[in-house]
């Protein structure tokens, strides 16, 4: 890391996860007789009815934006930052992860005259790419804040010999970023808070580049305000297929909230941890604080939270399952809640959890289910969406996907789920109704113009 000019705090970071991997911390378990499960928390209709509109354009104002924007989508076959991802078509234009972002802040700059600065952690695989698309946008001007901080990088660990992987025909991905818990050290050795501060503004609104759904929120800047709280973690209702995800309890020792995630919980405890109606709401990664409150922490700290090591377990070439086994250490953004007495969460609508992680999520997103609107928020009526599953031998990548989608996605309004086994693709104007399944042919297959799929397949042309 020397070698490769890194500073002082990446090198203590990773000294610091590394050690506590080798010494297998990260097997400490959050035990379900030390936790209490997390219930009542107020919800966003809720906290509407209490807050004064016109006053939460003053809490609003001293407001900053920061987006997570560290990742490739790797999982989808991409090398460059998954935000640069066409997700939907607009007026004729397609509409990347990017440009809905700018578009939420400079709407939100317009119809409020709220100054609300956007700043994106970069990884050093992100920032060139993104910051280049940045510019080339004509409308989106700032100066005072920093467009970016760049997160840190550290070795991928083999997990043969415990040492850097060596991987010399691409040693660019023997690097990776640590984690988006990461973001701390990050804004602690950039001096954004210093600026932020500098320059009036006391909360920060951080949250992924990829959940659109995230947007700039008025009332939520207000209760954050009204509350006191130093930190405030936006949760959602779980569902079944929420049921792996991390969740918030409240430590039984300190009465502080904690972030359990699925690989802290002791196998014993897997059925109770899963219990959607014990444990009911689930981690969105959106991220309520206060600057003066998370300045504190980090110079208390010296910039090094003090948070849970996660193992990721992958590939040294996460497209080539052959290459040598890796482990990178990383930790999680909302595991700092446990550090702050007094935390909160508050919980949200599924309309500000709107995340891509694969090319099934990206299939509702890019569908009829949404409308972009002209204040580029994604609407749809329930935000509750059918079930999708596309053979991964074929839909996986972005490309393989594009390829066999060439006109337009099927509808999918009258969806309940769409299971897709084999290589199908399809023509103009198909619908997909019910529970849609098409069965895997052994061959190369397609669904001509206007066909509508359902239960039993494409639906046969002729009335019985």
């Amino acid at each position: 890391m020397r070698e490769q000019h890194m500073s002082q705090t990446s090198i203590a970071q990773f000294e610091k996860l590394y050690e506590a991997w080798r010494n297998q911390e990260a097997n400490a378990w959050i035990r379900e007789t030390d936790v209490e499960p997390l219930t009542n928390v107020p919800s966003f209709h809720d906290v509407y009815q209490t807050i004064d509109h016109d006053k939460a354009v003053g809490a609003f104002s001293r407001t900053a934006f920061l987006k997570l924007n560290g990742g490739l989508g790797t999982s989808m076959g991409l090398d460059k930052a998954k935000s640069l991802l066409p997700v939907r078509r607009h007026k004729a234009k397609n509409m990347r992860f990017l440009d809905v972002i700018l578009g939420q802040v400079l709407t939100t700059r317009e119809r409020l005259s709220v100054p609300l600065p956007l700043t994106f952690m970069n990884s050093f695989r992100t920032s060139e790419d993104t910051m280049a698309a940045i510019r080339r946008n004509r409308k989106f001007r700032q100066s005072d804040v920093p467009l970016e901080i760049i997160q840190h990088q550290e070795p991928k660990i083999d997990l043969s010999t415990g040492l850097p992987v060596e991987f010399p025909s691409k040693p660019g991905l023997e690097w990776c970023p640590p984690g988006h818990g990461d973001i701390y050290s990050t804004i602690y050795e950039s001096g954004l808070l210093d600026v932020l501060q500098q320059l009036g503004f006391k909360y920060l609104f951080i949250s992924n580049s990829d959940n659109l759904g995230a947007r700039p929120s008025r009332t939520l800047a207000q209760y954050f305000e009204n509350t006191g709280a130093p930190f405030m973690v936006e949760v959602a209702q779980r569902t079944y297929a929420d049921r792996k995800g991390g969740h918030f309890v409240r430590d039984k020792a300190t009465g502080r909230l904690i972030l359990r995630e699925m690989t802290q919980v002791d196998p014993k405890d897997d059925s109770a941890a899963q219990d959607i109606e014990r444990h009911p709401y689930f981690n969105t990664n959106s991220i309520w604080v206060r600057i003066d409150a998370l300045k504190a922490k980090l110079d208390e700290y010296e910039g090094l939270l003090p948070l849970p090591v996660i193992r990721n377990y992958k590939t040294v070439d996460p497209t080539d399952s052959t290459s040598p086994k890796v482990v990178q250490l990383e930790t999680a953004m909302g595991a700092a809640i446990g550090l702050f007495e007094g935390a909160i969460c508050v919980k949200v609508d599924r309309m500000r959890f709107l995340p891509v992680k694969t090319t099934d999520d990206l299939f509702i997103m890019r569908s009829d289910r949404f409308h972009l609107t002209d204040s580029y928020e994604l609407e749809d009526g329930n935000y509750i969406f059918p079930a999708i599953s596309l053979d991964p031998r074929y839909y996986k990548n972005v490309n393989d996907f594009d390829e066999r989608f060439p006109y337009s996605l099927p509808s999918l309004a009258a969806a309940n789920s769409v299971t897709i086994q084999g290589d199908w693709t399809f023509g103009r104007d198909v619908v997909f109704y019910g529970d849609a399944v098409l069965e895997d042919t052994g061959r190369p297959s397609y669904v001509p113009n206007g066909e509508f799929v359902g239960p039993q397949g494409i639906e046969p042309d002729e009335w019985i």
